[in-house]
């Protein structure tokens, strides 16, 4: 089971986009994730007049290591960690400061 999933509220705790919180787009492999919002970067594309697309300076959401993020709890406010318990017969992830179901 996975500690970070799509959909999640993520907050960043290192690297330049430190601090800042955003939604899990996609998981780009087992050790990496884009977020929304974090590890923008600029890259140069060329017109393509087939696909109708312009050429210039696009944003562009780069992967992040899942060590260097970690799940937002709304209730504390905080960054927390992930615990899994079994209720009702099913494996769920739980915050583990507070023993809530994560809900995502």
């Amino acid at each position: 089971m996975s500690n970070i999933r799509k959909g999640d509220e993520v907050i960043v705790l290192a690297g330049k986009d430190k601090g800042k919180r955003g939604t899990v787009a996609q998981r780009v492999s087992a050790d990496y994730v884009v977020v929304e919002g974090v590890n923008v970067a600029k890259k140069a594309t060329k017109p393509n007049p087939m696909a109708g697309t312009t050429g210039g300076i696009v944003d562009k959401l780069m992967p992040i290591h899942v060590s260097n993020v970690a799940l937002f709890n709304a209730a504390s406010g905080k960054a927390d960690r992930m615990g899994s318990k079994v209720v009702d017969g099913k494996k769920v992830r739980t915050y583990k400061s507070t023993g809530e179901v994560v809900k995502a």
